[in-house]
């Protein structure tokens, strides 16, 4: 007995979300198609019924990463500075499987495929795009420069304070990280 297009197309979801989160738990070699595949309840040799490759499986699971941040509280907040606040917390930074996956798959992607690459760039430019958005209207280019240091200060303030092994440090990086820039880029906020 088959199964129908319907929960095909379901279970394919529920894997590429699924991934989505673990990839960014662990990055993306650091589960197995076997493990997935096994905690969404899908039997391994069933994973070629729905993805090509892994790759597929990585490009389709970062673009769901990806458009998930465009609706988060992480990325849409009424000023700039909450922004700011709420993508340098100790909630972003302690979840990582439901974090930003510009941050936390920096590092994978840059050694990963084109097309991961690719889906990559466009959730990178969406984010520089929305930080943008809440900059004052000073020309779409002024406004791209500024979200570009703002992403990028933001990107690496989260790495790093996951990568340190001090806990105070890792604190005072958010901490400053996000009072520098809101002290620069949001002053009517």
């Amino acid at each position: 007995m088959g199964h129908s297009q319907a929960e095909k197309a379901e279970t394919h979801q529920r894997i590429v979300n699924l991934a989505a989160k673990r990839f960014r738990e662990y990055g993306l070699e650091g589960i197995s198609i076997a493990d997935l595949m096994d905690e969404a309840d899908v039997a391994v040799g069933g994973f070629y019924k729905h993805f090509a490759s892994r790759d597929d499986l990585v490009v389709e699971a970062l673009a769901a990463a990806s458009f998930e941040m465009d609706g988060s509280l992480l990325t849409k907040q009424r000023t700039l500075k909450k922004s700011i606040g709420a993508y340098l917390s100790k909630n972003h930074r302690d979840n990582l499987e439901d974090s930003c996956p510009v941050a936390a798959l920096v590092g994978d992607v840059s050694r990963s495929s084109d097309g991961a690459r690719k889906t990559y760039t466009d959730g990178v430019e969406r984010r520089f795009a929305g930080i943008a958005e809440q900059l004052p209207d000073e020309g779409r280019r002024q406004r791209h420069a500024k979200a570009i240091l703002i992403c990028s200060a933001c990107v690496g303030a989260i790495g790093l304070s996951r990568a340190v092994s001090d806990a105070d440090l890792s604190d005072q990086i958010l901490k400053t990280v996000a009072k520098q820039l809101s002290d620069i880029f949001s002053k009517n906020d």
